[in-house]
């Protein structure tokens, strides 16, 4: 990996961190180090109190969410803090307690500050084991901590022994280390829907395999293109970091940097959907792969790595009743849109198979939906706002949905569609499935808990038939129950084949760049 050019900077902090940083400096983050205490599961949180159960200073609060006012370290609710704020000037920046991450009260948003970040990163590693119980300043334990990672991380090369022990010495618990690629990512500030979407995206096996395999040289990028600032380079980086086997939590400041370049109408600290986000990534790597290649084929027929992973093909039938004609049309996807059935949530519907929409157009036509061409990796996307034309208002749609571990889509194929409305006629059509894989295997599950307008958003990651929850810089084992249990908005499946041969490849190293990662699915696309 080449040196990052000084155009790489952090996302600058909000006016009123920047005026407390002036004012005070580091002081107060140097006092709250002995508040912060790094649970089992290597969450950090805020405990100002040993004994007493922590209260808004205001109405005596003590459940749910806490914020820690660093000029007078009182305690406030959600509902309050803005008043104390306003009452008294200078107060603007509390830490919340939950989540050790700044909080600006008249922003009323979450705030990256990259000296915070070192003092909280470097208390989780003090409290690992063999960690430094030093009391000494936390930016200069930091320091030599980052130079002893860049000494292991040049030694790791592909070594899997050497790896295994060092993730196992850095494990937080005394359970049996996690996979290789399990790495927290730290909030930026209200960062979830882009930190949940790159989990899943880093443990698709294509894309995995790809940038594993160095598909995509940043060196020999800068060098062809000349480009400052390349969305697939600072996905490259990501990837490296996160199979490093280094287990503290990765900022990707960089990639939320260049992210803001390719989106601009998004670059901001405001909460995003985390659909959107993935759709606009995907559009970011084509656009990229594209310039790169100076290729201008559709996408139907793009070799980017996000079209050759997620690009299918639907097809529409849409019949007159009258007279029977039907009119045929296609369309490239890369992921489906389903219906959540708000009007009857019964137990019997809550088992019926996903389907694409079907529905009826007009009075003397119907329209069929069926897909023509399956994805190496099937996302699905659960449309959970419903609108009111009436009230003119959203709202979000929490009921909890089941749905399956192992899906064959076999069903919603064209080709199985059409032989179930003609019969097993002797022809052949061109939009028949046979040499296409339809069993598939879930290995990551984006939900979303809270409101419309403030909530939060986890993945779920399956890997080698266990689940992990990825709760930004927080990593931490959970039974499949808690999966299913929760409110599942984006849903990640990978053709069978291609799951199976991710369980044989525990190591997760990297595999030789002269070998393409679809040659061995090559008949699955």
């Amino acid at each position: 990996m080449c040196a990052r050019n000084s155009i790489y900077t952090t996302p600058k902090p909000c006016k009123h961190l920047a005026d407390y940083k002036l004012r005070h400096g580091f002081n107060t983050y140097y006092s709250i180090r002995n508040c912060l205490k790094t649970t089992p599961n290597g969450r950090t949180r805020v405990a100002k109190h040993t004994t007493k159960i922590p209260r808004c200073s205001f109405c005596d609060r003590y459940q749910g969410r806490l914020y820690f006012c660093l000029m007078c370290s009182s305690l406030w609710c959600p509902t309050h803090i803005l008043l104390h704020t306003q009452s008294e000037k200078g107060h603007e920046v509390a830490i919340d307690m939950d989540r050790s991450e700044l909080y600006c009260c008249l922003c009323c948003d979450q705030v990256y500050d990259p000296d915070f970040d070192k003092v909280v990163v470097c208390n989780q590693v003090k409290d690992l084991p063999g960690g430094s119980k030093s009391k000494t300043n936390g930016f200069e334990a930091c320091g030599e901590r980052s130079s002893k990672r860049k000494r292991l991380d040049s030694g790791i090369g592909l070594d899997l022994k050497k790896s295994k022990l060092l993730v196992s010495m850095r494990d937080r618990r005394a359970k049996s280390c996690y996979p290789l690629g399990l790495r927290g990512l730290n909030n930026l500030g209200s960062t979830c829907f882009m930190n949940s979407v790159l989990q899943a995206l880093l443990h698709a096996p294509p894309l995995r395999n790809y940038f594993l395999n160095d598909r995509h040289n940043s060196i020999q990028c800068r060098k062809r293109s000349g480009e400052k600032l390349c969305l697939l380079c600072d996905i490259d980086a990501i990837s490296s970091a996160m199979f490093s086997g280094d287990r503290t939590p990765y900022t990707p400041a960089h990639f939320l940097y260049s992210w803001w370049q390719h989106s601009s109408n998004l670059a901001s600290y405001e909460e995003q959907d985390a659909h959107e986000f993935f759709i606009s990534v995907l559009d970011g790597i084509h656009e990229t792969e594209s310039k790169i290649r100076n290729s201008g084929k559709d996408d139907g027929d793009c070799q980017c790595i996000a079209h050759r992973a997620f690009s299918g093909l639907l097809r529409s039938d849409v019949t007159c009743i009258s007279c029977g004609f039907t009119s045929t049309t296609y369309d490239p996807c890369v992921d489906i849109s389903l219906n959540m059935d708000t009007s009857n949530l019964s137990s019997s519907n809550a088992n019926k198979p996903i389907k694409p929409d079907e529905k009826t157009e007009l009075r003397d036509s119907s329209k069929q939906l069926s897909i023509r061409r399956l994805p190496l990796v099937l996302c699905l996307h659960i449309k959970r706002v419903e609108h009111s034309l009436v009230r003119k208002i959203s709202r979000k749609i929490n009921q909890y949905m089941q749905f399956p571990f192992s899906l064959d889509m076999t069903p919603y194929l064209s080709s199985s569609i059409v032989r179930s409305k003609f019969g097993n006629r002797i022809f052949t059509f061109e939009y028949d499935n046979s040499n296409s894989s339809a069993a598939y295997e879930i290995f990551a599950v984006i939900a979303h808990s809270g409101m419309l307008e403030s909530g939060h958003y986890v993945t779920y990651l399956r890997l080698k038939n266990q689940w992990y929850k990825c709760d930004d810089a927080w990593i931490s084992e959970v039974d499949e129950g808690i999966v299913r249990a929760s409110q599942c908005y984006m849903l990640f499946y990978v053709q069978k084949l291609l799951y199976n041969e991710a369980i044989e490849d525990s190591s997760f190293v990297h595999i030789s760049p002269r070998r393409d990662p679809f040659d061995s699915t090559a008949g699955c696309s």
